[in-house]
């Protein structure tokens, strides 16, 4: 099933500026059929899915705490 560049905003209650900025960097698949955009919506919830994993993954790279370094010696 294929989604308007307005169909997506209001799906994803973005502005309709901002998809359409995605597309235009490539950053969301979609097929120009002479008038307007389509975007496939699986490939587009797959892309979505993949982002926020990302998001999480890297939230939690960030929020683990330094490790204290072994070879540090107290040197007196």
């Amino acid at each position: 099933m294929y989604l308007t560049i307005k169909e997506t905003a209001e799906h994803l209650s973005m502005p309709e500026a901002y998809i359409e900025n995605l597309i235009l960097q490539k950053q969301i698949r979609a097929v120009h059929d002479g008038e307007q955009y389509l975007i496939n919506k699986e490939q587009f919830t797959t892309h979505l899915e993949q982002m926020e994993k990302y998001k999480e993954q890297l939230e939690e790279w960030l929020s683990k705490p330094i490790p204290e370094d072994i070879d540090i010696k107290d040197e007196d």
